[in-house]
């Protein structure tokens, strides 16, 4: 049985706008979130934003993903639904689109399986947490230790449902990933396309050098925090801001540069562990990091926030601990379709000793 240590929210009122690459401020202790609201740090005189590295200009994920990685475009989509779902209908422009994570050979076939020995076959299996309810804008707090092997995915993000769809369903995400590089780095990013048929690519603004953690996010629990108003997107490691792209900063030229004006649409609060086929990207899977067992991302609890735009204020709209054995049927369901390497599977979402285990597993064939 564990032993929770629950970090306090910090006042966000006392944060400045950092840019991917600087250093923030030390967050300052307050009282449990759970009586007191957060306040909005957009109350207060507004700040330059120097969050975008990188950019310049005109950056959609087609240019993106397929520079020097040889990468598909929409690199971090991840909330296709299962078979009962509208959002498994994606069978087009593969080719092009990386964040269609489980089409990637443009057949919307993954491979069954990675050769790791001569005479043996493996099936690999990863894990989603997908949440039911779907927010406009809010705070979203997890207490995770991360996942970082060759080839992985271990991440937090916020998905507008169909947004995989082509035709005239807009896209809107924000991410939080860990990548299979190495535990001590990781990636920031907001996903958007206009909803216009003609528009094939997405316009993407990942965190470019990654991140840094300044410790291995694999050996230890650490806060991870998306915050997301009208007014700015910004991402939190452990209460400190690290990142924060603001209303006004353009990207590209089609309707959705201004990429914080334009997530308009409702998402859902999700996680997932899967491996990617793009090496230049999380590095090459082979299958052997499962040898001795799987790899485990750990969610220790969950914390959402509603947002008061009168008041530029957060309250705490919901908590989950993972007491039990089972999910909260009542907030979360499981993924189970195809993402490149994997299969996400059902039964490697697991709720024990009160936390979440999103695992990622092997099985011969």
């Amino acid at each position: 049985m564990k032993t929770k240590f629950l970090l306090s929210v910090a006042t966000l009122a006392l944060f400045a706008a950092c840019s991917d690459d600087s250093s923030s401020p030390t967050a300052t202790d307050v009282v449990d979130p759970s009586t007191q609201t957060v306040v909005d740090p957009t109350a207060q005189t507004p700040t330059d934003s120097t969050a975008q590295t990188d950019q310049g200009g005109a950056t959609d994920q087609n240019q993106q993903g397929q520079t020097d990685q040889g990468l598909v475009d929409d690199q971090n989509q991840q909330g296709q639904a299962d078979v009962t779902d509208p959002a498994n209908q994606i069978g087009q422009d593969t080719e092009t689109d990386q964040n269609q994570q489980g089409l990637a050979d443009g057949q919307g076939n993954v491979a069954d399986s990675v050769l790791t020995d001569p005479n043996v076959t493996y099936s690999y299996y990863g894990a989603e947490l997908s949440g039911k309810e779907e927010f406009l804008y809010g705070r979203f707090e997890a207490r995770m230790k991360m996942v970082s092997i060759p080839g992985s995915v271990s991440s937090m993000f916020l998905y507008a449902e169909g947004s995989e769809k082509k035709g005239e369903v807009p896209w809107n995400e924000i991410d939080i990933e860990v990548l299979g590089k190495g535990g001590t780095m990781w990636q920031s990013n907001i996903i958007t396309r206009e909803g216009d048929p003609s528009i094939k690519s997405n316009t993407t603004s990942e965190s470019k050098p990654l991140h840094d953690f300044g410790f291995d996010a694999t050996e230890e629990f650490h806060l991870f925090t998306m915050v997301w108003t009208p007014e700015y997107v910004s991402w939190e490691i452990d209460s400190v801001e690290i990142r924060r792209d603001e209303l006004g900063l353009s990207r590209g030229s089609h309707a959705d540069a201004d990429q914080v004006a334009f997530l308009t649409q409702k998402q859902s609060l999700r996680f997932n562990l899967w491996s990617s086929k793009s090496a230049a990207w999380v590095g090459k899977f082979t299958g052997n990091e499962l040898a001795d067992g799987p790899q485990i991302q750990w969610i220790d609890y969950v914390r959402v926030y509603a947002y008061d735009p009168e008041t530029k204020s957060f309250s705490l709209s919901w908590q989950d601990d993972f007491d039990g054995d089972v999910i909260s049927t009542e907030h979360w369901s499981k993924g189970n379709w195809e993402m490149e390497n994997v299969r996400l599977s059902r039964s490697n979402v697991v709720v024990e000793d009160g936390y979440c285990k999103l695992m990622m597993t092997r099985e011969a064939d």
